[in-house]
């Protein structure tokens, strides 16, 4: 057997970042950055005020308070989205909004809260009950980010909020990895349509299902999925379909020990077929078909299949993505409720988690142990508790690493 980090290495070492493309910031939403991105301006843009109130001289008001207000002329109004710059002479004060340009003459704001009546009002003139710091209430320009400066870095995802600090720079499009294509083939004669009469030995084929929502929660693309019998001239024709579509293939099913031939038959000289010191999961097929398009082959219970999307086909993608870090992070949580695991592999148990008094909590979500034949038990997981392969058995109390997915 061979450990999770040496099969993880060689899928990585496989795999490589695909090639970018430059897409609008309205259609980049979840894609992965692929170059650094250069604001074009500052952000703030110009100083401007932070809140409603007047801009003034600061040394015109240093001497307010409520026992020696401080009276100023009101010489001009300024909204937002204002290209005026009035001039202030000593003695003079601005009516200004939020966001606002700030007067070159002017270097504080008093908030209309420290004026007389606490409001606005069309009077020529202003009370200043309470003197201000210098520069109080300025926003200053490029305070944040200078045009430039990089706004976002290569690696990243791109979330809604990436997308606005791009636009507040002045970025209209950015540069990033095509998505992944991944073709999905589930394995089978057994295998049958969710929702159509089972016959005996018939069990609903769901390893589809679940694959190609992992494959989208990990911002690829589905660009097939087919359902095969165990028939070597089936299987090939899928996977010459596959090929010319995608840049990523993944079966399910045929490559666990004493499993039917078929698809090792297929793959055989194509894909390296290895037991994984892991639990589930651990046969674990790998490798590039003809044409240079890699391909996974993972067990067929649904268990082992989720789990072994997230230690090996999504590390692939994010790889294929560009991301900077394709190794999902770990917490640790207390075990409310003890297991048995296997002797001398890693296990990936599927847990739920309880967050009740700010802890976490992990308890088995499968009935039975890891169960991997078990789908059921793949609704009630938040994550997969990472158990050591000198561990034989877990106890309550016991503090694990998880993954929370």
């Amino acid at each position: 057997m061979i450990t999770v980090e040496e099969h993880l290495a060689h899928v990585l070492d496989t795999v490589a970042p695909l090639p970018s493309q430059t897409l609008p910031l309205a259609e980049a939403l979840g894609a992965t950055l692929a170059e650094d991105a250069a604001g074009r301006h500052d952000i703030p843009v110009f100083d401007n005020s932070g809140m409603d109130g007047y801009a003034v001289r600061g040394v015109d008001v240093a001497t307010a308070s409520t026992s020696s207000p401080v009276t100023l002329r009101v010489v001009a109004d300024i909204p937002a989205g204002s290209p005026e710059d009035p001039p202030l002479a000593p003695g003079e004060a601005a009516r200004i909004m939020t966001g606002a340009p700030l007067p070159t003459d002017a270097d504080t704001i008093v908030p209309v809260e420290q004026t007389v009546g606490g409001g606005w009002s069309d009077s020529p003139e202003v009370v200043v009950l309470d003197a201000p710091l210098p520069g109080a209430h300025v926003r200053r320009a490029a305070a944040d980010l200078a045009a430039g400066d990089t706004v976002l870095s290569a690696g990243e995802r791109l979330t809604a909020r990436h997308l606005a600090a791009a636009a507040a720079a002045g970025i209209t499009e950015l540069v990033v990895r095509r998505a992944p294509r991944v073709a999905i083939i589930s394995t089978g004669t057994e295998l049958v349509a969710p929702g159509h009469p089972l016959e005996r030995g018939q069990i609903p084929e769901s390893n589809s299902v679940l694959l190609a929502g992992l494959v989208a929660e990990t911002d690829a693309r589905v660009a097939s999925v087919e359902t095969v019998p165990d028939d070597a001239d089936a299987l090939r024709a899928a996977l010459g379909r596959a090929e010319h579509i995608a840049d990523l293939v993944v079966l399910s099913g045929g490559v666990s020990v004493g499993a039917y031939d078929v698809v090792k038959e297929v793959l055989a000289g194509t894909v390296d077929t290895v037991s994984v010191a892991m639990q589930p999961g651990k046969p674990q097929a790998f490798g590039v078909l003809a044409g240079g398009t890699p391909v996974f082959g993972l067990p067929g219970n649904p268990v082992s299949v989720a789990v072994s999307f997230e230690v090996f086909v999504r590390p692939a993608l994010l790889r294929m993505l560009g991301r900077t870090g394709v190794i999902r992070p770990e917490q640790n949580a207390i075990v409310a409720m003890g297991w048995r695991t296997p002797p001398g592999r890693r296990q990936y148990m599927p847990v739920a988690v309880d967050h009740t008094d700010g802890a976490l909590s992990i308890s088995p979500a499968t009935r039975g142990g890891s169960g991997s034949h078990l789908a059921g038990g793949l609704a009630r997981a938040h994550g997969y508790a990472v158990v050591a392969a000198d561990v034989d058995e877990v106890r309550p109390g016991d503090v694990l690493p998880v993954m929370l997915v």
